[in-house]
């Protein structure tokens, strides 16, 4: 199990910007902070990050999407293919499968 992480009233990306309470990052900040630590792990490249991980096609892992759904992930009761965490997937059913 990993350790339970605690917000510390400053952005995670390194920025400085004070947060809200119960928060890691400032508004759009985890994105800032993603990109960073691709940049610097991985080139900048998600195909580059799937490679390392073995999550890339014909890696030793197998793709990180059927990785995904063995961790909590589900794809769309309504047959689409979506596939997201539990969250993602009501989103979705909401936005594009429900009746207008």
């Amino acid at each position: 199990m990993s350790e339970r992480l605690l917000p510390t009233g400053t952005c995670w990306c390194g920025c400085g910007t004070e947060t809200g309470l119960g928060s890691f990052f400032a508004r759009g900040h985890d994105k800032v902070a993603e990109a960073a630590y691709m940049a610097v792990h991985h080139g900048g490249s998600v195909a580059q990050l799937l490679h390392d991980t073995g999550h890339g096609p014909g890696g030793e892992k197998g793709s990180v999407r059927a990785a995904a759904l063995k961790n909590g992930w589900e794809i769309c009761p309504q047959g689409c293919g979506y596939a997201g965490a539990p969250a993602s997937i009501n989103n979705h059913v909401n936005r594009h499968h429900k009746e207008k």
